[in-house]
């Protein structure tokens, strides 16, 4: 085998503290540091009723400043960065983490399962929202520098968008070193912009003080609780920071925030209360107000680079996460393809991104502005943050066992305020909220029939398997013909004989000098140690049983696999192996299974599954596919 099959290096550790803290600016920070462009804005949209006066400027500012504070330095910077499984990070890591420390309990774990599902199907809706929000936002500058320019802002924000989704099959490995610095630079400005206004009215910093967003909650009652799901916007994109974590680890993630990210944000958002409280007309766009006439359209173009590099984020976490849900049995095969030889994060998924930006670009046309799409924002984050926080309880309680005081104290605290928040977005259902709603429940629909349909169809075909180990040594003991060479039969259930291996004996008559069943095993583990990756055994004469293990994160690779049995006295000829894959056509029937038209939904996406072989990047000219007709 060639160089180019071995397991891509991962380059994380080899890389200073500096510079990971710098390229963590750009990936991990990437989305809430966009936020400023649009919070204040919806906060104080007519639609809310909530009037721009001193005690309401300030009291908003304290709430954002201690939003901040509490939901991403407190819980996810001091709690759950330390919940990493092995090393990783994000809701599909958190999930396995939190399933597996209750394996003992089936119902438990099925039910976290459930959960953590939704909690990955409602990223799609944040996946689609995130881009249009953020890119819109940037180019609605161009109306602040000039009315004229209003009838450009939508043409312009859909080209960005479409570049940027076109641009996806080259990867990100050029462009990608220059994220951290521009994010920089973005941060710096972000800061500064909001340093200068801070003078124009002093007395905003009293927002620092806690008893001002209390007092804020305590005067408004009813508006206070429908502007949390405004406020809420200032922190989305901090679960970012735990789902980045793997690639960058806990510290450099840490550095950025305090010693970049926390400090340019507390800054701009009191520079643009300063200004609101010096001029309450400027809500109309107090972002882009803070700059001077002459910055604006410089402005406006970093701000349109910052929002494309938090889009680019966004789309290679839903790339991400799709393939982590396809290891772990929750999405079909898809074509995944590897823009880059040294980093293993960076893949593409075809369908994937043609499907975003379809819906990316319904959002911007549908929504028309960045007010409106404010509406549909928040609430699939806050749901998956209400979720994150859950799985968090059962990893302290369960994989590290901790008391249950202490358990409850760590995260009851924060699941109140996720929960208000959460409860807060819920109210622009009807505005927008429906939008990435709908779209996690067809992901999260899609996903459990998945599960669900390759169960029975699993249970189905264990049952009706003819034991292995007595039907070899029949075999053996009176053989077909034998041919030169290896046969390796992909199978799923190590315990039964592959159908591709009875069709071969039924159709050719013949079996190879060396006959190997080969196993294909998920963990729910991020990554499995190479000394771990494959089992060999041996089953009666010149046939042998290996089972292959990889993590949810680990890239799948067969022929490479394979090499790695030489220690066992396996040497496998390229030219000399072919591998036979069973394809088996699902056929819905009525009965016991599913839902009839959950049974059609499985059998499509079985059908349009991608291939075994080039999932598992077996060579195309030595697979044979061997297919049969299964009634669920």
């Amino acid at each position: 085998m060639t160089s180019q099959n071995a397991e891509p290096k991962r380059t994380v550790g080899q890389q200073s503290l500096g510079v990971l803290s710098l390229a963590a600016l750009g990936v991990v920070y990437g989305d809430i540091g966009t936020s400023p462009l649009y919070v204040m804005k919806t906060v104080f949209d007519p639609m809310y009723g909530l009037t721009v006066n001193d005690s309401n400027i300030i009291g908003i500012i304290s709430l954002i400043f201690w939003a901040l504070m509490i939901v991403v330095s407190l819980k996810y910077i001091t709690l759950i960065l330390r919940a990493d499984n092995k090393g990783e990070g994000g809701i599909m890591a958190l999930l396995s983490l939190a399933s597996s420390s209750v394996a003992s309990n089936p119902k438990l774990h099925n039910t976290l399962f459930l959960v953590g599902g939704f909690g990955a199907a409602l990223f799609y809706g944040d996946g689609v929202i995130t881009p249009a929000i953020s890119v819109l936002s940037a180019v609605e500058g161009l109306e602040v520098a000039t009315p004229l320019l209003k009838p450009y802002v939508l043409p312009v924000t859909l080209t960005v968008l479409i570049a940027l989704f076109v641009l996806q099959q080259r990867g990100t490995g050029g462009i990608g070193a220059m994220f951290g610095p521009i994010t920089l630079i973005w941060f710096s400005t972000l800061g500064i912009a909001g340093l200068v206004n801070i003078g124009a009215a002093p007395q905003i910093l009293s927002a620092l003080n806690p008893l001002h967003a209390a007092a804020f909650c305590l005067n408004n009652g009813w508006l206070a609780f429908v502007a949390f799901g405004a406020v809420v916007l200032a922190v989305t994109g901090g679960e970012a920071l735990y789902a980045d974590m793997g690639h960058f680890g806990s510290k450099p993630i840490r550095l950025a925030w305090y010693g970049c990210v926390l400090p340019a944000l507390t800054l701009n958002y009191l520079g643009q209360g300063a200004l609101l409280l010096s001029n309450p007309l400027a809500i109309s766009n107090p972002f882009y107000l803070l700059f001077p006439a002459w910055a604006l359209y410089p402005a406006v173009g970093l701000a349109t680079v910052a929002t494309v590099i938090a889009s680019q984020a966004v789309i290679s976490g839903v790339f991400s996460v799709t393939k982590q849900a396809i290891q772990l049995g929750f999405l079909p095969r898809m074509q995944i393809k590897y823009t880059s030889e040294r980093k293993i994060g960076q893949i593409y998924i075809p369908f994937v991104n043609w499907t975003l930006l379809v819906a990316v670009v319904l959002a911007v046309l549908g929504f028309g502005s960045s007010s409106s799409l404010a509406s549909a924002y928040g609430f699939a984050v806050t749901a998956t943050m209400v979720i994150e926080t859950l799985l968090t309880f059962f990893v302290l309680r369960y994989a590290w066992n901790y008391s249950w005081v202490l358990c409850l104290f760590a995260t009851g605290v924060f699941l109140t305020i996720d929960t208000i928040f959460f409860a807060a977005t819920t109210l622009k259902l009807v505005q927008g909220g429906w939008f990435p709603l709908a779209i996690g429940m067809v992901i999260f629909t899609i996903m459990v029939t998945w599960h669900r349909g390759r169960q029975i169809l699993f249970d189905h075909l264990r049952s009706a398997a003819i034991p292995l180990q007595p039907f070899l040594e029949s075999l053996i003991a009176n053989p077909p013909t034998r041919v030169a060479g290896t046969s390796i039969f992909l199978t799923a259930d190590p315990n039964g004989v592959p159908h591709a291996l009875l069709h071969n004996l039924a159709h050719n008559q013949v079996l190879h000098e060396r006959v190997v069943i080969l196993t294909v095993v998920y963990m729910e583990t991020p990554r499995v140690p190479a000394n771990q990756r494959v089992e060999v055994k041996q089953l009666v004469d010149n046939c042998y049983q290996i089972t292959v293990r990889y993590g949810f994160k680990d890239q799948p690779n067969l022929p490479y696999a394979i090499e790695m049995c030489e220690p066992y006295g396996l040497v496998f000829e390229p030219l000399k192996t072919s591998f036979f894959l069973s394809r088996d056509i699902v056929v819905p029937s009525p009965g016991a299974g599913m839902a009839s038209w959950r049974e059609r939904l499985f059998a499509t996406m079985a059908r349009n599954a991608s291939s075994a072989a080039e999932y598992f990047k077996l060579p195309a000219n030595r697979v044979l596919e061997l297919g049969a007709r299964v009634q669920i």
